[in-house]
């Protein structure tokens, strides 16, 4: 099973030019994608929906979005609201039925003087060759630890006690809405996106479990690993985006240890150039 995640840029490359066919080629044959920054009706990538766009060129995928910002971009022709949302979030496309889809805003403080924008975290139940699995694409703030610890909080909470929270539906509904048994509310899941935040920071800390002086990274038994170091490399290697200052390894996947344990390869695609991101893989074995 082929995971990827894609920070696209609203598929704006590094030349420039906004490109979808370009992105959609990029992701190769995954089976199961989490995208970031995928936006709809915003001019600056041609006032289209981009979640749809990449959805038509992937006919073989289910998928959901699940916007961060929703705002109103509609239009009013000959007396008649032609009603359009410009939204910014995130994606999952998977070779399998989604069973269930949620959206959850993340934990946001405004602030003075700085661009700043709702984040998401969106999540679906699918039904894969490893058996149920939640599976995620977030994105989390740009800013720094203060903005993005309660945003990791709040994710690890949710994702590691979602049967606890149990499943979007349940009991003996009679009303025929409901026609279909419920979703399971599996324990595994698979959170993949952009963390903005690279191993050596307290967010990665929380996240996975603190470093200890003698036995190294100490890890929760029902917390998460980082599938990166799970496939053999060391926390510090990798690069999945250069910038002005620096090259450094924020996108990531994360999972649960038995899912982790499944990861045969990773790698980071560092010849696309669909993005100021670099499309990162994961394969896991059955």
């Amino acid at each position: 099973m082929l995971c990827a995640t894609y920070n696209i840029q609203y598929c704006k490359g590094k030349d420039g030019r906004y490109d979808i066919d370009r992105i959609v080629a990029e992701l190769g044959d995954a089976d199961l994608i989490a995208l970031q920054e995928v936006e709809t009706h915003v001019a600056r990538s041609g006032d289209v929906n981009q979640a749809t766009e990449i959805a038509a060129r992937l006919p073989h995928l289910f998928w959901a979005f699940g916007p961060g910002i929703d705002a109103d971009a509609s239009e009013m022709v000959d007396g008649r609201v032609i009603n359009k949302r410009r939204q910014f979030g995130n994606m999952i496309l998977s070779r399998w039925p989604l069973l269930s889809v949620t959206n959850h805003p993340l934990p946001k403080t405004a602030l003075a003087g700085l661009v700043h924008s709702r984040r998401a975290l969106i999540e679906a139940v699918i039904d894969t060759p490893l058996g149920p699995i939640r599976f995620a694409s977030v994105h989390f703030d740009h800013i720094g630890p203060s903005t993005r610890l309660p945003q990791v909080a709040f994710a690890r909470e949710l994702l590691l006690n979602g049967p606890r929270h149990g499943a979007s539906w349940g009991g003996p509904f009679d009303d025929g809405w409901f026609d279909r048994p419920a979703p399971p509310m599996p324990e595994p899941v698979i959170l993949m996106g952009d963390f903005n935040f690279t191993p050596d920071s307290a967010e990665y800390d929380l996240m996975l479990g603190a470093k200890s002086q003698h036995h190294g990274r100490v890890h929760d038994a029902h917390g998460l690993a980082d599938a990166w170091v799970a496939a053999g490399h060391a926390e510090d290697e990798g690069v999945t985006i250069v910038h002005a200052g620096g090259a450094e390894r924020i996108d990531h996947c994360f999972a649960s240890h038995e899912l982790a344990a499944r990861v045969g390869e990773a790698w980071v695609d560092m010849v696309a150039q669909g993005s100021d991101h670099q499309p990162v893989f994961f394969r896991f074995t059955a």
